[in-house]
């Protein structure tokens, strides 16, 4: 199984890779860490805070672009050049084609978010004379948020073309976060009573003016992270099983 499924992984990251929309991106949101500094001070002692919370949201962003890039586009591209039957002729089933593609396009994020983080930490470094490790933290936390959403996009495109996945995942995300608005609470250490939704991945406030985010509630966000990309992808799995290809 995992000889069938890593060989789809790597040729995915590898065809990202090839791609200049990662590299764009990556250089785009360099160039804005690099601004954060000139925004104005928030009062002494705080600059660095603010400095975290602006960081952590740009890598927010630019991991769902790049998420969305790859993920939307990339069975329907696959199916629209009819290598994907060459690919499923080889004795690949159809689950392990769509687990082979979210773990590339994973990949591919885990990559981005650690150069992307990287250039976070040594740009507040020769800012602040700060090293900021808790920005490993949200990193963690925004890679597997984009991991849950990578996985939506691929079940979706599974059955239908890139607009309406990019459409479905921005819905899916704004319904996901909605929680914390709905119920009351503002992010991670205040999810009473716990519900599993996108809002467990929201660490914003302890990584940028906290103390960080304590070691149960990152097991935490590993149980959510698992139990929806494993619902995400085994109905994608279902509908792409049932599609006469």
């Amino acid at each position: 199984m995992i000889k069938r499924i890593w060989p789809i992984a790597a040729a995915v990251m590898t065809d990202s890779l090839r791609r200049k929309v990662v590299y764009v991106v990556l250089v785009f949101a360099a160039l804005l860490v690099l601004a954060i500094p000139s925004l104005p001070d928030y009062g002494l002692g705080v600059e660095g805070a603010v400095f975290r919370e602006v960081a952590l949201a740009l890598s927010y962003v630019t991991g769902l672009v790049i998420a969305l890039s790859l993920a939307a586009n990339r069975v329907p591209s696959e199916l629209e050049k009819r290598t994907v039957y060459n690919v499923l002729s080889k004795g690949v089933s159809r689950w392990e084609y769509l687990v082979g593609t979210w773990l590339g396009v994973l990949g591919v994020m885990a990559g981005t978010i650690i150069a992307f983080t990287v250039i976070e930490m040594v740009v507040g470094y020769l800012t602040y004379g700060e090293l900021m490790w808790r920005l490993w933290e949200g990193a963690f936390a925004t890679w597997l948020e984009m991991g849950v959403i990578s996985a939506f996009a691929v079940a979706v495109s599974s059955v239908t073309g890139p607009v309406v996945v990019v459409t479905a995942t921005l819905a899916a995300l704004f319904v996901g976060h909605s929680r914390s608005t709905l119920l009351g609470g503002e992010g991670a250490l205040a999810l009473q009573p716990f519900v599993p939704s996108l809002d467990a991945f929201n660490v914003v406030n302890p990584v940028a003016h906290g103390s960080g985010v304590p070691g149960i509630y990152m097991v935490s966000m590993l149980v959510v992270f698992f139990g929806l990309v494993g619902v995400c992808l085994s109905l994608g799995v279902l509908a792409f099983g049932r599609r006469d290809l």
